[in-house]
């Protein structure tokens, strides 16, 4: 039996059509949810982060270590971190120098505020630039070129915090990317010329031609209505199943109160336990009904992925 409800039926869509899956084709990054707590709360986070916000908890470097031991097995790549800002996380660094300890590349996401400019976290980064060198990446988080646009997103002042923090990163030769939002109204080119402009008059060099190098993701709002996937919107769309995130990445979190770790989907879907798929990374290769909003929104509609 079919539902009338949006997103709500794993096998059909609301009026009946038979709803788009992706398949899992091997680890190729692993994703770590440090925590939902931020030093900031922006407008229209995809996981509600915020100084408040601890429904994901912490993540212990000696609950990581066996995903780093499994994920290797699985010949993964990649461990990028997210939160919530990751560097509230006190074992962020342990946990950076251990999946880097284990060969992989890291992709941390942070907004590059006070909590990474902390100065045991900014010794922490150096010395792990100086040991792992370009294997270390962090993609800093500006919304938009214009501070005050960002500011509108993500607080007062906090846009000559992150540009800060983004400087200090350039200066010391940290492998950086920016990560900003497309939904002002404006054409990619011209974000991509505002950037440019900007990041010319900080010094900064980062090609914003390059999409993985200046990342533009879809708004997540979540008062717009957003279409469902059918299995004929492949065709339809131009797109390839074994595009999208779920395909080739798993995420680690720990829900408050939990006893340990699990397994989810997507980056983009924590709290709903519909996308979780067993506590262990052998357990998680079963295929992923694209059943949430963000499966259209951000991955088949907004062609966006948050790794590397």
């Amino acid at each position: 039996m079919t539902s009338a409800v949006k997103f709500d039926d794993a096998l059909h869509t609301a009026d009946g059509a038979p709803r788009a899956h992706v398949a899992f084709t091997g680890l190729k990054t692993l994703w770590v949810n440090t925590g939902t707590l931020c030093n900031i709360e922006c407008q229209n986070c995809y996981i509600e982060s915020s100084p408040s916000n601890d429904r994901l908890a912490y993540i212990a470097l000696a609950e990581l270590e066996p995903f780093l031991v499994e994920a290797k097995a699985l010949g993964a790549e990649e461990i990028g971190f997210t939160g919530g800002e990751p560097f509230m996380n006190p074992e962020m660094i342990d946990s950076a120098r251990a999946a880097l300890d284990h060969g992989f590349t890291v992709l941390v996401l942070t907004n590059a505020m006070r909590p990474m400019m902390r100065e045991r976290v900014t010794r922490g980064l150096l010395a792990l630039q100086a040991q792992f060198g370009q294997r270390l990446r962090l993609r800093v988080s500006l919304d938009h070129y214009d501070g005050k646009v960002h500011d509108r997103e993500r607080g007062a002042k906090s846009f000559g915090v992150a540009v800060d923090g983004l400087v200090w990163l350039a200066e010391h030769g940290f492998d950086i990317s920016v990560a900003g939002r497309a939904g002002f109204g404006e054409s990619e080119a011209s974000m991509r010329e505002g950037y440019a402009a900007l990041f010319a008059r900080m010094g900064v060099s980062i090609d914003t031609t390059d999409p993985a190098a200046l990342v533009l993701f879809p708004e997540m709002d979540e008062r717009e209505d957003v279409p469902e996937i059918t299995t004929d919107c492949w065709g339809i769309l131009g797109k390839d199943p074994h595009d999208i995130m779920c395909s080739n990445a798993r995420m680690v979190i720990k829900r408050k109160g939990a006893d340990a770790p699990c397994v989810v989907a997507c980056t983009l879907i924590a709290y709903d336990e519909r996308f979780e798929l067993g506590e262990t990374l052998a357990q998680a290769s079963s295929p992923v009904s694209l059943n949430h909003r963000h499966c259209a929104k951000f991955c088949v509609l907004g062609g966006a992925s948050c790794s590397a």
